[in-house]
């Protein structure tokens, strides 16, 4: 099993920006009927981790001299340089059952494909049922079974793995292969969506009186205390 060292934390809040400054992550273990703990862990230690182990597979984390089996269930992400901000861990008991979402991995080559027809992924993820030791790091859908044009791979057609129990619709696509339209068809559709110049409404600007009339209007009442 996979492991990461982690330190309890005192700084909350705000403060934690300087911790990433130093290559730290804020992050929060709970679970197991305790309330939540703020740690933190090496930021670039959890990156190999988390490429690794990802969101399905149990792993160890050490805080000081205690030890427990975690999911890395949440992850925020930066919008702007897309790397984590904060962790969330979950406490499992090995003993039970638990519902985790296993990541899709799409192997193999589809003739269908090759022919020119246009893969259509509908689903990332299966939503499974196991104990802890049993779950997947993925899932692999092999399609190489994609073999025409209106072929499809249902959650049915999965076989999964020993101990594990899908959750999700049986009769729910995950896969499927489009038939490619023509391109007359796809001109001629453009077409008939464009709007002509005659039918476009064109709105101009609102006579400087109205439109102050309209913000004062929008603006919040004073309050009492200004």
């Amino acid at each position: 099993m996979e492991s990461i060292i982690a330190e309890k934390r005192d700084i909350l809040g705000k403060k934690t920006r300087n911790l990433r400054k130093q290559g730290f992550l804020p992050a929060v273990v709970y679970g197991g009927g305790k309330s939540a703990l703020p740690i933190t862990i090496k930021e670039s230690e959890f990156l190999k981790l988390w490429k690794s182990a990802g969101e399905s597979t149990v792993v160890e984390l050490d805080i000081g001299e205690e030890k427990k089996n975690v999911l890395i269930h949440d992850v925020d992400i930066d919008p702007l340089k897309d790397n984590p901000i904060h962790v969330d861990f979950y406490t499992v008991d090995m003993t039970k059952k638990i519902h985790v979402d296993v990541a899709l991995e799409f192997i193999g080559e589809s003739d269908a494909v090759k022919a020119g027809g246009i893969l259509v992924k509908v689903l990332h993820a299966l939503k499974v049922e196991a104990l802890p030791n049993d779950l997947p790091h993925s899932i692999s859908i092999d399609i190489s079974e994609l073999k025409a044009a209106g072929d499809s791979i249902m959650v049915k057609d999965v076989k999964m793995p020993h101990g594990v129990k899908v959750l999700d619709n049986s009769e729910e696509t995950i896969v499927m292969v489009e038939t490619p339209r023509a391109e007359e068809e796809v001109k001629a559709e453009e077409t008939a969506e464009a709007p002509s110049l005659e039918s476009i409404e064109v709105v101009g600007k609102k006579p400087k009186a109205e439109a102050e009339e309209e913000t004062e209007d929008k603006k919040p009442a004073s309050s009492k205390n200004e």
